[in-house]
């Protein structure tokens, strides 16, 4: 066969777990090529808050907060418990630290405590309150020169202010606490300073992209864009090579070492997701990079590779602004005082301050033709909007004439015409708001408890007591927006061992093909452990894949 190049290493994806795969296969000598479909590298990573789960790593150590290999396990087994294969759980937790410790001693990315974000699931053994994950240090973007425009854009328009996760829950506090306005006054400073002197600061998954960029620019590790893959050249069932598009035309790529599949998943394939995925569904709830098409998924199956998990996803509630380009994920406010979760007939069927993929999976369980849950209702009153930001609206900021005129935000002086405008059962939101704020004024949610897990706490108003997560909702006006099962990306793909090898559907491994990140099944299962719990194994195994590929036949 004719080949047009020849490496290595072939990287096709240029998110968090390519990334680190392509450098960490430069430093183990391997001539490395990364290849991107889109215009723009960085993927879902880019659009992301940028924060990793990697358990026992050295920043925790060095602040002295008590973490262990043998505590992390038991938080998996109590979380992922036996969804996933036990050896593939273990490489992670035993990589992780590994990879982390490699990534600051030898590349540009540096990353910083996320401290007091906690596991989602804190109570369970093992878990921590204070929490486990790392975000990425902000960084210049100057530093990447021309490279900088073809940086994938955030999700999210933050109107020129660069903010890290850590900050952005003290932001939405900025009426109520004096972090929140100290918070906002060292944004907005910051803001003034990138202004004036040319900064282009760059925060949360940007960051990492970023970071990871400027390193394989500083190594000369070629990255391709506009070159999607096309298909896999297998001899005698071994993968030695790939076709690319390259300038309008096929391309051959020899691979030595093997090929990762760092792709992505199938958020924005709207048959994969009607053939998969709970239905309802739709391309326009997820945050994912529009790129991610299922492609490098439906390659490796067409070449036998068995999958896994397709029917979940990163999941969490959105809605869908007129205002904005894409749905709007949302994190805090389900958590904020004031303020519940309804279906059409106006009950509470969930905690709305449990970790989102726990509401949506509630949401999709619960969804039948007689009784509907997508989507579901948020409800909050005057006083909610006076006291907190909701999607990207401040405090007290006007809503805007569009957000009514579309429908998208309703408000009504009382509950029973805010029901009536939402197509809600007018009887059943008022039953529901009755029992709820009894429930509020004494601080205990007795229907879904609310307010007693450290996670609920954490997006919690610290100024309300006895429960920083309940107040009454009693001041009119009053306001709904529909919530959607929206998601930052799917979590099924190709089956994987612990060394990143795709597996065949008789368990046995493709030679020279591997998978990270959301192409390949998550390591974990139907659950999220922790904020960080998606990039945080994708990057894990692309350093294992790279050094499988590197050292494996050695």
């Amino acid at each position: 066969m004719h080949w047009d190049h020849e490496v290595d290493f072939l990287v096709v994806g240029s998110g968090g777990g390519g990334l680190t795969a392509a450098l960490t296969a430069h430093a183990e000598g391997m001539k490395t090529l990364v290849v991107e479909k889109s215009a723009t590298y960085g993927g879902s990573t880019a659009r992301s808050g940028g924060g990793v789960w990697i358990p026992n790593n050295f920043h925790l150590k060095m602040e002295g907060t008590e973490d262990s290999f043998e505590k992390a396990a038991a938080y998996m087994r109590h979380t992922v418990g036996d969804r996933v294969p036990w050896p593939r759980q273990e490489m992670y937790l035993r990589v992780g630290p590994v990879m982390l410790a490699w990534l600051e001693a030898n590349t540009e990315v540096r990353f910083q405590r996320m401290k007091g974000y906690p596991d989602y699931y804190p109570e369970r053994p093992g878990g921590l309150a204070i929490g486990r994950s790392l975000e990425p240090v902000p960084f210049d973007g100057r530093l990447l020169g021309a490279h900088l425009k073809r940086l994938h854009p955030p999700a999210i328009d933050t109107r020129g202010m660069a903010i890290t996760a850590a900050e952005y829950w003290h932001l939405a506090l900025v009426m109520r606490t004096w972090k929140g306005k100290t918070t906002a006054l060292r944004v907005g400073l910051r803001a003034v300073r990138d202004r004036f002197t040319g900064r282009r600061t760059l925060t949360m998954g940007q960051a990492l992209v970023a970071r990871l960029r400027y390193s394989l620019l500083r190594w000369q590790v070629p990255l391709w864009l506009e070159t999607p893959l096309e298909d896999l050249v297998l001899e005698q069932g071994r993968v030695v090579g790939a076709v690319v598009q390259r300038e309008g035309k096929a391309y051959t790529i020899r691979t030595r070492r093997g090929v990762l599949l760092a792709a992505g998943g199938f958020p924005h394939n709207p048959e994969m997701r009607w053939e998969y995925l709970p239905n309802p569904t739709d391309t326009r709830w997820s945050l994912a990079n529009p790129a991610n098409t299922g492609d490098a998924i439906r390659l490796g199956m067409a070449y036998g590779a068995a999958v896994d998990l397709m029917d979940d996803a990163w999941w969490g509630p959105v809605s869908l602004p007129p205002d904005l380009e894409v749905a709007f994920f949302h994190l805090s406010e389900r958590s904020l005082p004031g303020s519940i979760l309804v279906n059409r007939a106006g009950r509470r069927f969930v905690n709305e301050a449990a970790p989102y993929i726990d509401v949506v999976h509630e949401m999709y369980r619960r969804h039948k033709p007689e009784d509907p849950h997508v989507p579901v209702y948020f409800i909050f009153d005057h006083r909610f909007r006076q006291r907190y930001m909701f999607g990207t609206l401040f405090p007290m900021q006007p809503v805007p004439s569009t957000y009514r005129e579309t429908g998208y935000l309703h408000v009504a002086p009382t509950l029973e015409e805010l029901a009536k405008k939402m197509g809600i059962a007018p009887q059943g939101l008022q039953e529901t708001v009755a029992r709820f704020n009894a429930m509020a004024r004494q601080g205990r949610d007795e229907d879904f408890h609310r307010g007693e897990s450290a996670y609920d706490r954490y997006y919690g108003d610290p100024t309300v007591k006895p429960n920083p997560n309940l107040a009454p909702l009693d001041r009119s006006p009053f306001y709904g927006v529909a919530f959607y099962p929206g998601d930052i990306g799917t979590k099924g793909g190709l089956v994987t061992d612990e060394h990143a090898r795709v597996l065949r559907t008789d368990g046995t491994p493709i030679p020279g093909l591997y998978a990270t990140g959301n192409t390949a099944a998550s390591v974990m299962g139907h659950t999220y452990p922790g904020p960080g719990a998606t990039l945080g194994p994708a990057l894990v195994f692309g350093y294992i894949a790279a050094l499988h590929a590197a050292r494996g036949s050695r």
